[in-house]
């Protein structure tokens, strides 16, 4: 590029740039106090000269920039030699940059950067908490997400608790909800002014978090530190985080159905699969789950509520003996499936799908015990499938008992390779290997993942909770080692107006409940005989109002369940991370004081 300054301004020194970008002009000077001062005015000419453009791309820095039109002229060296990039030579005078602060032109900035410090595969809770942690620990750090999800990262719990609950009309659009205290909030981690934009990641000042949406990594070379996306793109890192977390799985016999069926199936997961369930609840006349666990018991009581508002057939079909059958005692199991039917939902236990077919306008489900189901609309919650795709390319380990990556209590996959939230099969040094799927574990997994990218080295102690409610009025939080076929001891008491979700939001502050209790841990647990009466063990029939529910293996508490009680984890925390035998669990449970009026 030529610039040829214009004699009004430029005449001081006559100062023309050649065809080459070289100045000419100018005689050589030799260094010296008395040659710098002769050269003053000069150089303050060159400097104000508004005719004057930098003659090649390549002179300008691409180094870390500061604010827009601070690039100034800052040295003149006479006799020197200076190596690098961004040096303009004159001579023997040499000007160079030194302010690095413009963005490179539009035309040259590419829309993704060819390289980040850290990279993580995946938009959803895992990898947005490792970003904050990563910035928490590394201020300046420049973060790129990469995620399928065409939404900014978002908290997946409202979608099957408390969007469905909302007077909003427009709550499909706004995404914006009451939590059970009242407040209202939106299911995104952070509003789009919070992320910096992916072409810009590389140039803003102090870094920052971008999340380039609706993208695909594909395949993975642990040994270049690249990816490539599915549209070809190739992204070196340094340091990076797989969080792809999982999908819905689907049941054979819908598998081997039409696509009629297929059309009128919908596997929850994600915002849109909220926004299409929602739409289709007002438009039909039946709809049936699939699914006793925590996502298709929230949906049917979700559901119910409009089966008693609106007339909408709400079916729950799954083939354990009552709702949340492997995970509750059967006893708690069976009271949580009468609970859901006085929602409204018409519960069918023991019901394993043997055919899905169309018969005129409606589906026919076909069980295994000679039973048929007719319905307009069918919802599979049958479980997860870890994404694991990458592993192939990338040559890392897949756990064949639990699934997802097999990775280190550091979340190590390889030395600069984490792995976070749902995908992680992790080595939980209290419990052993284990692969979790819930909220709070994504949180804490992603957050830990975060502080190892950045040096931390710290292993997974800290025991993850997670939560489900079946509306405003009942729920419980568990932690560790939850499967009914584990011994369970069972202490409960009457329960209060107070011990209800609603309340513990109220209480608490928050709707996402994990928020406020995640690092909490109690500093002590000591039993001892109380004057206090002892919560009884209830009988059959009995309302379970409120109460604990220890999980034992080998005589030692490896989780618990709270059943309507609220803000206590840190003591259940405490309970499993001392790993002790107790003679009297009914003393243990004491110290969650649930015969407190």
């Amino acid at each position: 590029m030529n610039c040829v300054p214009q004699a009004s301004c430029c005449s001081a020194g006559a100062l023309q740039w050649s065809g080459s970008g070289a100045c000419t002009g100018l005689a050589p000077v030799r260094p010296g106090a008395a040659a710098l001062v002769r050269l003053l005015p000069l150089l303050w000419a060159f400097l104000q000269c508004h005719h004057l453009r930098c003659p090649s791309r390549s002179l300008m820095s691409s180094g870390v920039p500061g604010k827009a039109g601070s690039s100034l002229l800052l040295y003149l060296i006479v006799g020197g030699t200076v190596t690098g990039t961004g040096a303009y030579a004159c001579g023997g005078i040499l000007f160079f940059r030194a302010g690095l602060g413009r963005f490179p032109s539009p035309g040259a900035q590419p829309e993704v950067p060819s390289h980040v410090p850290f990279l993580l595969i995946g938009g959803g809770t895992a990898a947005f908490a490792a970003a904050r942690s990563i910035r928490a620990r590394d201020p300046g750090a420049r973060v790129l997400i990469v995620s399928e999800d065409p939404a900014l990262p978002y908290m997946r719990p409202p979608l099957s608790k408390e969007l469905w609950f909302s007077d909003d009309p427009n709550v499909t659009e706004t995404l914006r909800f009451r939590q059970w205290n009242g407040k209202e909030r939106s299911i995104y981690f952070q509003p789009p002014s919070f992320y910096v934009p992916v072409r810009d990641l590389p140039y803003v000042e102090n870094g920052g978090v971008a999340v380039l949406c609706g993208k695909k990594v594909v395949h993975m070379d642990v040994r270049g530190n690249t990816v490539k996306l599915s549209d070809g793109t190739q992204i070196s890192y340094d340091k990076c985080l797989i969080a792809t977390g999982g999908s819905p799985r689907n049941l054979p016999a819908i598998e081997r159905a039409g696509k009629d069926v297929q059309q009128r199936l919908t596997l929850f997961r994600k915002i849109e699969d909220y926004k299409k369930l929602e739409k289709i609840s007002r438009e039909v006349k039946s709809i049936t789950i699939i699914g006793g666990g925590f996502l298709g018991s929230e949906l049917a009581c979700a559901l119910g509520r409009r089966a008693r508002t609106r007339g909408l057939e709400v079916i729950q079909l799954f083939p354990e003996n009552g709702n949340m059958g492997k995970v509750l005692p059967e006893y708690l199991s069976n009271w949580t499936t009468e609970k859901v039917r006085r929602e409204g939902v018409n519960v069918m236990p023991n019901a394993v799908v043997k055919s899905v077919s169309v018969s005129g306008k409606r589906l026919v489900i076909k069980l295994k015990d000679g039973r048929k189901v007719e319905t307009d609309h069918i919802v599979a919650a049958v479980g997860l499938e870890p994404n694991v795709e990458l592993a192939k390319s990338a040559g890392l380990e897949v756990d064949s008992d639990f699934g997802g990556f097999r990775v280190n209590a550091e979340l190590q996959a390889r030395s600069n390779i984490w792995v976070a939230g749902d995908a992680a099969c992790f080595y939980d040094i209290k419990l052993g290997r284990r692969r979790v799927e819930h909220h709070d574990h994504a949180v804490v997994s992603g957050r830990l993942a975060g502080e190892n990218m950045t040096g931390a080295a710290k292993p997974y102690w800290h025991q993850s909770m997670f939560w489900s409610d079946l509306g405003p009025n009942v729920g419980y939080e568990a932690i560790g080692l939850v499967d009914s076929s584990l011994p369970t001891v069972g202490v409960f008491a009457k329960a209060t107006a107070k011990d209800t979700p609603k309340s513990a939001t109220e209480q608490s502050g928050t709707g996402i409940r994990s928020e406020s209790e995640t690092e909490a841990e109690a500093s002590e647990v000591h039993v001892s005989p109380s004057s206090s009466p002892a919560p009884q063990v209830p009988k059959q029939g009995e309302d379970y109002g409120k109460g604990v529910i220890f999980y034992l293996r080998d005589k030692v508490v490896v989780g618990i369940v709270l059943w309507n009680i609220f803000n206590r984890m840190p003591i259940a925390r405490k309970i499993i991370k001392d790993g002790e035998e107790h003679d009297d669990l009914n003393e243990v449970a004491k110290l969650f004081n649930i015969h407190e009026d």
